[in-house]
């Protein structure tokens, strides 16, 4: 190999040190390598930095507004109550995403749809107080696997393809890539149903380590006739699940019931009365049909909503309010502002939210209009006046516009029409353009991190290929089993690929090797389409780091991973896929 060559695998060496001893940020790691190879002429300024501009990074920067657009109108909470609503466990979660995202990314590209799911299992996750490391791997090896099922599944199939018919071959069926496929999926999934939970690391954000103050108010929430809740039991509804939220009984015309049990059914009208900690509200007021009964006069109209904020203000010793009820104060002629929960010196207060009689040092849950803050800051009525910044109205009314734009692009993807990447740009302009996301939270919503590591892997990628790495390596390992027979060749040609499209991208280790699996199979006197296959289906075998596949590095960051937690899981994941190829290839296409 070529002095470059050797200097572009010594900096791949020291990156995935970093990674794997977690020294620095991935983005920071891939950045620096990359500006070493430039700086060293092993690729050029523009091939350093021709990531920035990679249609498949772009896209997924398109799809990350996309997903904020269907999250600010609801839609993903719609979506992941369908999906996840009675999931209990992690299994059960893995379950119902392996019905859904592996016949999804049999079809369509893996990127959105992790991109889509993955604040729908973020919040599943926050819900039910379970790490998000224990379900995100899954979400990204899902759609992996369920895009070996077809050949349209990812655009690896498509190159290989591609490459056989202008070599004068016969190109793939759409279902052909399946018969090993489909085992594949099956048998994935098995792999993380039975040892994920096992494996996986249990790693919080330290937020939720340390855990959230437990300053509980009392609220009183009412039924409205649309709500979805209604005809659902407590346990269906979900509302046993939110962390540091206690139902403490239901009232309705009937009488009450108290305590409230997982079955008793909730009913139009019934007022449901909560002690819970702030975080846990919020998500209440994302449930529509859901209302403080605090305020009689609480405006649920969805564009009065948005211009509201949420904060928290302390009753003071000259507050005019002492010694009013709630019901009697008549908060929205004084401030503008409903009252959503209360919270008294860390005691549980034994009454109707509407009959509590404020007294100095009472902490409110307020409903506001945006200048409210502003206004009462120096208020004396109030101690302290402050923002929860957490809480955001969401956008309801245009649920059904961000549900057409979904469709749109799905649609786009799906026939060909337009690149994936014009279909998802078209896809984030509408959001904002149809008012489903405003631009600022457009621009917010973008996760930096993600795509500036993606980015600057595809310097690291054309290094290893411009320098002769990976084509040495690749060549020095097929020619050492070439003497042993196609079968030998076949696990060479599996292993080689599955180990460089853990350090490069897909696309390129198939490219690299389609040469080499056409003249190993010349001077063996076999057919060359069983090594093209386990080309392709070693391409896609990302699983043992976070860089060699987007979905990887997508869920990377959010799960607070560290590069071995791959390793752990997708090692031996690896290692039975392989042994499968080589013993299906053999039956599907014999030599």
């Amino acid at each position: 190999m070529s002095g470059d060559a050797w200097l572009t695998l010594g900096v791949v060496a020291v990156v995935l040190a970093g990674l794997v001893r977690n020294l620095a940020p991935p983005d920071l790691l891939f950045l620096g390598a990359t500006a070493v190879l430039a700086t060293a002429g092993v690729i050029t300024t523009d091939e350093a930095f021709a990531g920035f501009s990679n249609s498949g990074m772009l896209t997924v920067a398109m799809l990350f507004v996309v997903a904020a657009g269907l999250r600010e109108t609801g839609v993903l909470d719609h979506v992941g109550h369908w999906m996840l609503g009675r999931a209990k466990t992690e299994r059960d979660v893995v379950v119902r995403m392996a019905l859904i995202v592996l016949p999804m990314s049999a079809f369509l590209n893996n990127t959105p749809i992790v991109a889509m799911f993955l604040p729908v299992v973020l919040d599943w996750c926050r819900q039910h107080e379970v790490a998000p490391s224990k379900l995100l791997i899954p979400l990204s090896f899902l759609t992996i696997l369920g895009g070996t099922c077809t050949l349209i599944g990812t655009s690896t199939n498509l190159v290989v393809h591609g490459l056989m018919i202008e070599n004068g071959m016969e190109g793939l069926g759409l279902f052909e890539i399946g018969l090993v496929g489909l085992p594949y999926a099956v048998i994935g999934f098995v792999w993380l149903y039975v040892a994920g939970p096992k494996i996986l690391p249990e790693r919080k954000e330290l937020a939720e380590q340390l855990g959230e103050t437990r300053r509980e108010f009392l609220v009183e929430m009412l039924v409205q006739p649309r709500c979805r809740l209604v005809g659902q039991t407590v346990e269906q509804a979900g509302l046993r699940h939110l962390p540091g939220l206690f139902l403490i009984e239901i009232d309705r015309d009937s009488g009450t019931v108290a305590p409230a049990g997982p079955d008793d059914v909730i009913a139009a009208g019934d007022r449901l009365v909560f002690t819970g900690v702030v975080s846990s509200i919020i998500e209440l007021e994302k449930i529509p049909g859901l209302v403080p009964t605090a305020d009689p006069d609480y405006d649920v109209a969805p564009r009065q909503q948005r211009r509201r904020r949420m904060c928290e203000a302390v009753v003071s010793n000259s507050s005019p309010l002492i010694g009013k009820t709630i019901r009697d104060a008549e908060f929205r002629a004084a401030y503008g502002a409903a009252v959503v929960a209360v919270h008294r010196g860390g005691r549980r207060i034994a009454r109707k939210i509407g009959d509590i009689r404020l007294r100095a040092g009472d902490t409110l849950l307020l409903q506001v209009r945006s200048h409210f803050i502003r206004t009462h800051r120096n208020d004396p009525a109030f101690y302290l006046v402050s923002d929860v910044g957490e809480w955001r109205p969401l956008r309801r009314d245009r649920a059904w516009l961000a549900l057409g734009v979904l469709v749109a692009l799905i649609v786009l993807m799906t026939t060909g029409a337009v690149s994936t990447l014009l279909a998802a740009t078209l896809a984030a302009v509408a959001m904002v353009g149809f008012g489903c996301i405003s631009s600022g939270d457009a621009r917010q919503s973008i996760e930096w991190q993600v795509l500036v590591t993606i980015a600057a892997a595809f310097g690291v990628g054309a290094a290893l290929e411009n320098s002769g790495a990976a084509a040495a390596i690749a060549g020095a390992v097929v020619e050492a089993t070439r003497g042993w027979g196609a079968v030998a060749a076949i696990a060479a040609v599996y292993l080689v690929g599955s180990l460089m499209t853990a350090v490069i991208t897909n696309n390129a280790a198939a490219v690299l090797l389609f040469p080499f699996c056409l003249e190993t199979a010349k001077q063996l006197g076999v057919s060359p389409r069983p090594f093209l296959i386990a080309l392709i289906l070693s391409a896609s075998a990302s699983f043992i780091t976070p860089v060699g596949y987007q979905t990887n590095t997508m869920v990377y960051g959010p799960g607070g991973y560290r590069f071995s937690d791959f390793l752990r899981i997708g090692g031996p994941l690896n290692f039975v896929l392989w042994v499968v190829a080589i013993l299906l290839i053999q039956v599907f296409w014999p030599f």
